[in-house]
């Protein structure tokens, strides 16, 4: 299968329309080999996959570990690679209970820092876990109140602001990375940051899907004129879009439970699955350059892929938008 490709921000990079989100890779919610780690890069590979999104937070070190083992063997200029700064990973001195160590598959501690050095010292760590020469997108991640509270939010901020941008915009402009960005759960924090900055790309994950739309009302519209790409993390809401009961990485509260109740049932009306719905959603809006799902197996990429074409009657969603389950503007698939 070819995928479409889409330019990330006013940069020359492109990303596949669909990518490989790698958390899972590092055991996020669920136990996982490092031959289902290798596999599932493999399988995204193979199926046309060229943009890979990591962090050292995902199994601390394991993902990106994996990811370079998976791409070393490629041509550089096939593939496309995004990974994170804003934790240090330092080495674990205390004892961890076996039990838990299948969450914790890299003897690390994990340090927030967001400033000039920090991000410095996390971009030449990267590429050591990586094995690779060449990192093309570098974005901040977790910072924002949702992550750290509304009490050390502005601190956090102050330190990206006014040290860790610095770093940011000197690895784009001696062309150490190609773009930078934000990658985190909520869109306030992305708003907050295009007050000071330049960027590129945001990856959000969880907030624009067919579940939440929000950021068409403020973030998407900035995006669009200022020319910074979205990229969608968690396109199915933590799996509640997928048939589990989890969203925002925790079990679904009632209201979000019958909501996407409410969504089944018209897409069960049209014949069509509802991850189908969910998956090819947010690729209609002209900002969004790519979603990146994160399978827990090989197989459940090759589903999602199977769901990314299924063709979607166009009454699908005018009855969402007719039955308010869907926000007046949100552009839907052709």
């Amino acid at each position: 299968m070819t995928l479409d490709k889409r330019r990330i921000g006013r940069t020359a990079l492109e990303v596949t329309t669909l990518g490989l989100g790698t958390a899972t890779l590092g055991g996020s919610r669920v136990q996982i080999s490092w031959q289902e780690r290798d596999a599932i890069v493999r399988t995204a590979w193979d199926a046309g996959v060229r943009y890979f999104d990591t962090a050292p937070f995902y199994g601390v070190g394991a993902a990106e570990r994996a990811v370079g083992d998976a791409l070393r063997e490629k041509r550089r200029g096939d593939w496309v690679l995004s990974t994170k700064v804003g934790r240090l990973l330092r080495p674990r001195t205390a004892w961890t209970d076996p039990m838990e160590a299948w969450g914790r598959p890299m003897p690390f501690d994990v340090v927030y820092d967001y400033s000039y050095d920090g991000i410095m010292r996390s971009f030449e760590d990267s590429f050591q876990r990586l094995g690779l020469a060449h990192i093309d997108i570098l974005l901040v991640h977790d910072i924002g109140a949702y992550q750290h509270g509304a009490a050390a939010h502005p601190e956090l901020m102050r330190s990206l602001r006014e040290s860790g941008y610095r770093a940011l915009e000197e690895l784009r402009r001696t062309g150490a990375v190609s773009a930078i960005g934000l990658g985190v759960n909520e869109r306030e924090v992305c708003l907050e940051a295009m007050g000071f900055g330049d960027w590129d790309a945001f990856l959000l994950a969880g907030r624009y899907t067919l579940l939440e739309q929000a950021p068409l009302d403020d973030l998407l519209p900035q995006c669009v004129a200022r020319g910074t790409s979205i990229i969608v993390g968690g396109p199915l809401n933590s799996g509640i879009l997928a048939g589990r009961d989890t969203w925002n990485y925790a079990a679904a509260p009632a209201d979000v439970a019958a909501r996407v109740e409410a969504i089944r049932a018209v897409c069960d009306r049209h014949g069509v699955p509802l991850p189908a719905a969910a998956l090819q959603f947010p690729l209609a809006h002209p900002a969004v350059a790519a979603i990146i799902p994160g399978p827990r197996v090989s197989s459940e990429f090759t589903e999602n892929l199977e769901l990314l074409r299924r063709k979607i009657p166009g009454a699908l969603w005018d009855e969402l938008r007719h039955e308010g389950l869907m926000h007046r503007d949100a552009p839907t698939p052709k």
